[in-house]
């Protein structure tokens, strides 16, 4: 497939032609796209939630009564779970929420949801992503004449330093080098624009998987 290339100033920069492969599958699945979102953000979890248990608590070890004549239950201990001030039963614990996923379900999901954006025209391909100067300002209006108030931005090799210091502070647009594109981050802007060197580089990185 062939897409129109634009400048950051909205001229026109060519076109580019498109791999059918990785931006022209036309059947998306969901399924797959879910399975790689919930694992992506499995392993961003901490998973430092944590309970005292009762060998944790600091409380007497002192048996609290006699064991027979008091007409109650024969308790031990003070750190019990059914006691103010004592542990917790079956609470969470330290411990890592991350999960396996095969590598080509992952770069299944890749394929499927910069399939999805290019099969919505939620796609854009622009020439060059270099600033002169950092200006959050000017670069907000800029990327507002060309549509772009919620986006994902895969800038290529390395992040213009001007560009990313300008994007940083404007809402909904995240800006990312070729290493960062993920599914979730995909998804969850509403436009994906790619530099031409980011669009060479997911044809390499797919080409590689399928020598390999």
């Amino acid at each position: 497939m062939k897409l129109d290339v634009i400048k950051l100033d909205g001229g026109k920069g060519g076109s580019i032609e498109l791999s059918d492969a990785i931006f022209g599958i036309e059947e998306i699945r969901g399924d797959i796209l879910q399975r790689v979102v919930t694992w992506q953000l499995a392993k961003r979890r901490a998973g430092t939630h944590k309970i005292q248990v009762r060998n944790e608590v600091s409380r007497t070890s002192k048996k609290m009564y006699k064991q027979k004549g008091t007409g109650g239950a024969r308790h031990g201990s003070r750190r019990a779970a059914q006691f103010v001030g004592g542990a917790k039963a079956h609470g969470p614990v330290v411990r890592s929420h991350a999960f396996d996923l095969p590598k080509k379900v992952r770069a299944l999901a890749l394929r499927h949801a910069l399939s999805s954006k290019a099969r919505s025209g939620d796609l854009m391909v622009v020439d060059s992503l270099a600033l002169s100067e950092a200006k959050t300002a000017a670069l907000r209006t800029t990327l507002g004449k060309i549509g772009l108030v919620n986006a994902l931005v895969i800038a290529g090799p390395e992040v213009d330093g001007n560009f990313r210091l300008a994007a940083r502070n404007i809402p909904n647009v995240d800006v990312l080098p070729n290493a960062g594109l993920n599914v979730y981050d995909v998804l969850r802007r509403r436009t994906l624009v790619l530099t031409k060197d980011a669009v060479e580089a997911i044809n390499a990185r797919f080409a590689e998987k399928e020598a390999a």
